[in-house]
């Protein structure tokens, strides 16, 4: 794979096969602390629209720009802003909006698929980047976005918006003074409702108003076999993550935040599956995930079924649906909400309360006029970190192989955490009727890691799969 070049990139289509080594000269000027960011939007059928409506309420922010592949969700936002007689351009393919100089910045929640190259051509164009979570689609991309704003001196943001929490980061102290004893366990919890998306019989027909070309980006260009194109990408491992990538990657963000560990797990394990029916989703909707840092072990849990058949209510742990409990030696703290988060004693005494917000926008702007990577509230390192330790979970599962119960706890016996979490995940199935006798989980395979190399230890199909076969004109570089 071959660093995209300046010509290259500011063509619309037809990407020059020869790839020279120009450098890529920055085009965004140091603003003044008076002037405006112009801030264009990538992506806004989903996420994206809030994202934009976001940073039009931002003091000194003009959006300035829209880029979507579907020309009706395009036209549908830019209408808004033309009725606002607010000026707006607008395009469908990001490489002619890189072209324009006069953008500050970019802001980008397109699927997962798109996310580190739109993110790496944009640094490389001068502009610095809001990227949403995940920020990327395998563990590769996040580094190389990481080494791209680095070389490029551009400010780089993540979506994970917790971390702009005045009120967690006071729980994430609190614990870390070692008031509540030495951390036992964090751990992440998703529990959303997941439910079936249908079976095709046919492949899906792309309208008119899509570019379907450049939808697929970096992903293999496939039949869509699903009712729908936008947001159900998420349970395909083309284009998506899972639910893992998706809202667990916040918790996973936070779980990580409070152990303080700035390197991928030494070592991680899943047990998981897409169970209690069948459709066109590939991603797991039932998981556990072990990473097994030396300070103490990162466990996560993701349920998309409900708390029992028929029933519209979740499961909680601890009082939490989605959140995050960390378990301490003389008591636990529970974050229920991205700005929430309460310590209860070894009884579950409520012992402190920790509440407060920034606009996660406003710290990435302010960081823009300051060229300060320490004004960011989740610079893209941490966001690379959270959203591999997402991805070497997924690749645990996808590596593992169909396990009965009694395999499963066979391989994890002598883990008191992975037992007792694997006991309730059975009593969760077998609520929803499932029968992991016959319908077996994964038992996934147990994966070593340098975490300096972010590469696996003596395992090159794993390996392989850090990465993926980009199409040609939409390569994601071995190197920025």
């Amino acid at each position: 794979m071959k660093q995209i070049n300046r010509r290259s990139f500011l063509k619309s289509s037809l990407l020059s096969t020869a790839a020279l080594s120009l450098p890529v000269h920055s085009w965004a000027q140091v603003r003044g602390a008076n002037d405006d960011i112009r801030v264009a939007i990538i992506g806004f059928n989903g996420q994206g629209k809030g994202d934009l409506e976001d940073f039009r309420k931002v003091p000194g922010v003009r959006v300035v720009a829209l880029c979507d592949i579907d020309k009706t969700v395009l036209e549908r936002e830019a209408a808004k802003f033309r009725d606002r007689n607010e000026p707006i351009e607008t395009y469908t393919d990001v490489r002619k909006l890189l072209e324009n100089k006069n953008i500050d910045a970019i802001s980008t929640a397109t699927p997962n698929h798109w996310h580190a190259l739109i993110s790496i051509w944009a640094i490389q164009a001068g502009k610095d980047v809001y990227v949403q979570k995940p920020v990327s689609h395998n563990v590769s991309e996040g580094r190389r976005i990481v080494e791209a704003a680095r070389k490029y001196n551009k400010i780089v943001q993540t979506g994970t918006q917790s971390r702009a929490s005045s009120g967690l980061l006071e729980a994430v102290e609190y614990v870390q003074s070692g008031k509540l004893g030495k951390i036992l366990v964090s751990r992440g919890i998703c529990y959303k409702p997941r439910p079936s998306i249908g079976k095709s019989t046919k492949p899906l027909v792309i309208p008119d108003n899509i570019d379907f070309d450049l939808w697929c980006g970096p992903a293999e260009k496939l039949p869509i076999m699903r009712s729908r194109l936008h947001y159900d990408w998420h349970w395909v491992w083309n284009t998506g993550n899972g639910d893992l990538g998706n809202q667990g990657i916040h918790e996973m963000d936070v779980a990580r935040w409070f152990l303080g560990e700035k390197e991928l797990s030494p070592s991680v394990f899943a047990v998981g599956g897409r169970l209690g029916y069948v459709d066109d989703g590939e991603t797991p909707n039932t998981m556990m995930i072990y990473h097994n840092y030396k300070k103490a072990p990162l466990l996560f849990e993701l349920r998309g079924l409900p708390e029992k058949t028929g029933s519209k209510s979740m499961d909680r742990y601890k009082g939490a649906t989605i959140g995050v409990s960390v378990e301490c030696e003389h008591g636990t703290v529970v974050v229920t909400s991205y700005s929430k988060a309460t310590a209860f004693d070894k009884d579950d005494k409520e012992i402190k309360s920790f509440e407060g917000s920034e606009n996660h926008k406003i710290s990435f702007i302010k960081a823009v006029r300051s060229r300060k990577i320490s004004d960011l509230k989740a610079d893209i390192l941490e966001g690379h970190l959270s959203s591999a330790l997402c991805h070497t979970g997924n690749l645990s599962q996808r590596l593992g192989k169909a396990s009965s119960p009694d395999e499963v706890r066979e391989s994890i016996k002598g883990n008191k955490e992975a037992m007792a979490t694997f006991g309730r995940m059975s009593e969760h199935l077998a609520a929803n009727d499932v029968n992991l006798n016959i319908n077996k989980i994964a038992m996934g395979s147990f994966l070593k890691m340098d975490p300096k190399t972010e590469k696996f230890i003596n395992n090159p199909k794993a390996n392989e799969m850090l990465t993926r076969n980009y199409r040609k004109g939409f390569e994601v570089p071995a190197k920025v």
